[in-house]
């Protein structure tokens, strides 16, 4: 029962992970086409805070990925990544409950 509350908690981080991914993609896009203006406090404050903590976990990614000029694979890859590490977990604590 322990193990299948931990499961649920990791799997609310991973979630709150790929929302953050998601977002920073979107923030990208809006930057990246002018919609939002980068010289906003806020914008830049928000862009810098999700680079800031995402970093750690898209840096061995892209270490490890060719570079694939302009567009950068690494968070589908980290969202692939985790959404399989959720299922592994999720089956694991299924499993350990019978």
């Amino acid at each position: 029962m322990l193990f299948y509350a931990l499961t649920d908690i990791v799997s609310y981080l991973i979630n709150i992970i790929v929302m953050m991914v998601i977002a920073q993609f979107v923030l990208s896009l809006l930057l990246g086409f002018n919609v939002i203006n980068p010289h906003n406090e806020f914008v830049g404050a928000l862009w810098r805070s999700i680079n800031m903590l995402l970093d750690p976990l898209l840096r061995p990614i892209r270490r490890m990925m060719p570079d694939t000029g302009a567009i950068d694979f690494s968070p589908m890859v980290l969202i692939v990544l985790l959404t399989v590490l959720q299922k592994v977990l999720f089956t694991l604590a299924v499993a350990s409950m019978q």
